[in-house]
């Protein structure tokens, strides 16, 4: 028998974990002791999770949306939230879809539009850290996706302007008071400018609304996901950059996403 198959050493790994205040440590346990490759490595995962450091960064991918995300340490950690901002922009995607992915980290989002799509599309995606470009261009190499990095549009090539079908930006909207009430693993483990959204959380989405209809075609929309408490004022932005939006809910998930088109 494998010593990762003991229900003693599992047992073990459960408690240290629970110990250390992981709330689902049962699932936990069994991720790390299916990534361990010997003894020494399961201890030192156990170490680093107890620690503090995020589950993905420890085993070095997260799950969302039915796939295996390559997740490097510093970069942020795909929510399961996001699943429901991915199936929106899936949804919008037509055979040939241009499909711009702003603010994608580790390029989960544009995986997933990309592995639910019925259809082929042209995927885009950028990034303003090197870290986070890295992981994308790895998770993203299977759809011949391109992957930029740089600074929102500044960092994609000028021919996709009035192009772009689905732009999606999940753009960081954690107001900056708020970022020391996050959970230390990402307020310790994950890019400041990942969740860092300004003063009201808006800062990035003004300037990702203001530019999206110079790059979205006829019809195109832009998706994003922010808090229930900040839908009114970020409504307010999409109209002011002559979008027509609408906001969607699932309670399941807690995730509120808004879809912005243009007129």
């Amino acid at each position: 028998m494998s010593v990762f198959s003991s229900a003693s050493l599992r047992s073990s790994v459960v408690s240290r974990l629970r110990a250390a205040g992981c709330v689902f440590a049962e699932d936990e346990a069994r991720i790390l002791l299916s990534a361990a490759a010997s003894p020494a490595d399961l201890a030192a995962m156990v170490r680093l999770r107890a620690d503090g450091r995020p589950l993905e960064h420890v085993v070095g991918w997260a799950e969302f949306a039915g796939l295996r995300i390559a997740v490097d340490p510093g970069v942020f950690v795909p929510r399961r939230r996001s699943e429901f901002l991915a199936a929106a922009a899936t949804a919008l995607t037509a055979p040939g879809a241009v499909v711009l992915d702003l603010c994608c980290g580790s390029g989960a989002l544009g995986a997933a539009v990309a592995a639910a799509a019925a259809h082929p599309v042209e995927l885009y995606a950028a990034d303003i850290d090197p870290g986070a470009v890295r992981c994308a261009r790895r998770n993203l190499a299977g759809v011949a996706a391109r992957v930029f990095e740089g600074d929102l549009f500044a960092a994609v090539p000028v021919e996709l302007r009035g192009r772009v079908d689905v732009l999606i930006a999940n753009v960081p909207y954690v107001p900056t008071g708020d970022l020391g009430l996050l959970p230390p693993e990402a307020r310790l483990h994950e890019a400041r400018p990942a969740l860092d959204g300004g003063a009201d959380g808006l800062d990035v989405l003004r300037r990702v609304a203001a530019e999206a209809p110079r790059w979205l075609a006829p019809g195109g929309s832009l998706l994003f996901e922010t808090s229930e408490r900040q839908v009114a004022a970020a409504l307010a932005v999409t109209g002011a950059a002559g979008l027509a939006a609408v906001e969607s809910r699932r309670e399941d998930l807690d995730a509120t996403v808004v879809t912005a088109t243009l007129r």
